[in-house]
């Protein structure tokens, strides 16, 4: 390979949210982290030098993005999913998150009914709950080590409660299902036909593994086009998360109007200056280092699948389609929220994601980043592996 994945760099005395707060959030010093979800990699080299070159500039005014901006974003979305964009549908924004609460802010009122899809990522109901919206959930059936949809209990919460907004994960977070376009036109036609628009978190598109291709929702068709928010970034795809940038696009006139207004009553006006340069740079760029990216990770899930197999068959691997994240099932184990906190903190001394941080669908699962040198993520498997089989040490 051309990048090295394999080395590890110390994030500790950084800021760093995932290694330098373990005390603040309620963790052990020297704690081994796998939950957030960013990645132990340097961003690709092309993006740094494009950065490095504007630091020696030395000035840091009001920036906003040319057209050529617009050029290399739209390149990606048109070559990698076969869709393509007009430039008056892009809103930029500093994160999904950001645009998720603008969106529930923007097409709905207090106690509007907007529905998830639990276990998922869990700023999806924190934004609605903060921002006094009616939470519905239609839980994903979780049978057989595999995660799909309950289309007839989606329509039936959406018709019971008024449901005004879908939040979509697609891939989804944490459970790793790619969804079908069959699926996808399902909950499309469902929402159409009653008047549900569907805000739609592509956050991980980039990240599919073999055999499995991510469909953008709004490429399916006109309808689905003119009814939903596209949310994209990104700072999944190359560690760029702390620079804040986003591309949220939306075709519905009248939609990203209400959505526009809405981040001017924040206050909100230019983006991250380094932002919008590293995006550009990873988008024009960054393609050679993703690929070799993705032979990586997909080569670290073998490595765990093995491992959790052969050494640790008490915790089933929840198969991922998408995402650099594993949902790993601690069922068999027979522990209670409490005692498989102990087992992962204590006595493993792994700092995962809890599955309740997702809903109630997710007691008795953990979340896992597997973004990370080998070395590391074989450390972390030997650690929970020693306090699966030892629990009185």
């Amino acid at each position: 390979m051309k990048y090295d994945f394999n080395e590890i760099i110390n994030r500790v005395g950084t800021n760093s949210l995932k290694y330098d707060f373990a005390a603040e959030r309620g963790k052990p010093e020297g704690i081994l982290p796998l939950w957030v979800a960013d990645m132990d990699f340097r961003t690709p080299p092309e993006v740094s030098e494009v950065l490095q070159k504007a630091v020696r500039h030395g000035i840091f005014g009001y920036s906003e993005s040319k057209a050529g901006y617009f050029d290399t974003v739209s390149h990606w979305f048109e070559e990698r999913f076969g869709w393509r964009v007009q430039r008056r549908w892009l809103v930029k924004t500093p994160g999904v998150v950001f645009a998720l609460a603008t969106a529930i802010r923007a097409l709905t009122g207090e106690g509007d009914a907007v529905i998830i899809q639990q276990p998922v990522y869990y700023p999806f109901s924190e934004v609605i709950l903060a921002n006094h919206r009616k939470l519905v959930n239609n839980p994903l059936v979780y049978e057989n080590g595999a995660y799909n949809v309950d289309f007839e209990d989606f329509e039936a919460q959406i018709v019971k409660n008024d449901v005004k907004l879908f939040l979509l994960c697609s891939p989804h977070n944490p459970v790793g299902r790619v969804w079908t376009v069959e699926e996808l036109e399902r909950l499309g036609e469902i929402c159409i036909r009653h008047q549900v628009i569907v805000v739609s978190d592509e956050i991980h598109a980039d990240f599919t593994y073999p055999v499995y291709k991510h469909t953008i929702f709004a490429s399916l068709n006109e309808k689905f086009l003119n009814n939903s928010i596209i949310c994209t970034a990104p700072s999944k795809t190359f560690n760029l998360a702390g620079l804040q940038v986003s591309n949220i696009f939306i075709a519905n006139d009248g939609i990203r109007r209400k959505f526009k207004e809405a981040i001017i009553r924040t206050g909100y006006s230019q983006l991250n200056t380094m932002g919008l340069i590293a995006c550009q740079a990873a988008y024009e760029n960054g393609a050679g280092w993703l690929e070799e990216l993705k032979e990586y990770l997909a080569d670290n899930l073998t490595f765990i699948r093995k491992y959790f197999m052969e050494r640790i068959p008490q915790v089933r691997l929840i198969e991922p389609q998408g995402t650099y994240l594993v949902w790993l099932d601690f069922g068999k184990l027979n522990l209670n929220d409490q005692e498989l906190e102990k087992l992962i903190v204590d006595r493993a001394g792994l700092w995962l994601d809890s599955g309740t941080m997702f809903g109630p669908e997710g007691k008795g699962f953990q979340r896992m980043n597997i973004a990370c040198p080998r070395q590391v993520l074989e450390k972390a498997l030997i650690q929970l592996e020693e306090a699966i089989k030892n629990p009185d040490k």
